[in-house]
């Protein structure tokens, strides 16, 4: 049982995103940074669980990308549709994550595995956007000092720089594993 921890946390962060939306949606905004900071902060404890457990497995593999996607996507068009966030960096996140899952899907068609293996500069740019998600969040429903908030506009250039790099990184990586399977 405890070896099923690691994927129950990254259920509970899956079932976290309605939440976390519903809260945007209906502007109680304490809760939805809150929602989202216990979201968020499990992403990095079924990761160190799975590991200290030696509880590693394949569905954890997939679910916990997924779950990340999930969080993430959902409550930046959230945002983005409020106008809480910039609609060309909504885009830039919607359009890399795509790009993500059908790279991956292809990637499996052509050559019947996918290892899901995530790339040092989409885990930066996984915590990018975590913390860019997070300081808005905290912005609508918190009461933050300006010098705080004046990170925001930095943090928005190392969101959008890192979802370029993570996107070409997967595209670089995946078209080197099709070109080797179709020279095969």
């Amino acid at each position: 049982m405890v070896k099923l921890l690691p994927n129950l946390i990254t259920l509970f962060r899956l079932f976290a995103v309605p939440l976390a939306i519903w809260a945007i949606n209906s502007e109680i905004y304490h809760l939805a940074f809150w929602v989202f900071c216990l979201a968020a902060g499990s992403d990095a404890l079924d990761g160190a669980l799975a590991r200290a457990l030696k509880a590693k497995t394949t569905i954890g593999g997939y679910l916990d990308p997924l779950a990340d996607k999930a969080l993430l996507v959902a409550v930046y068009i959230t945002l983005g549709y409020h106008g809480h966030m910039q609609d060309w960096l909504v885009i830039l996140i919607v359009s890399r994550d795509l790009l993500i899952i059908g790279g991956a899907l292809v990637v499996h068609l052509v050559t019947g595995r996918l290892r899901m293996e995530p790339l040092f500069i989409s885990k930066a740019n996984t915590l990018a956007q975590i913390l860019l998600a997070g300081l808005a969040l905290a912005e609508l429903g918190l009461n933050l000092e300006d010098g705080l908030l004046a990170l925001r506009p930095a943090l928005t250039i190392v969101v959008a720089f890192t979802t370029l790099a993570s996107g070409l990184a997967y595209l670089t990586v995946w078209g080197r594993r099709i070109l080797s399977e179709e020279g095969k």
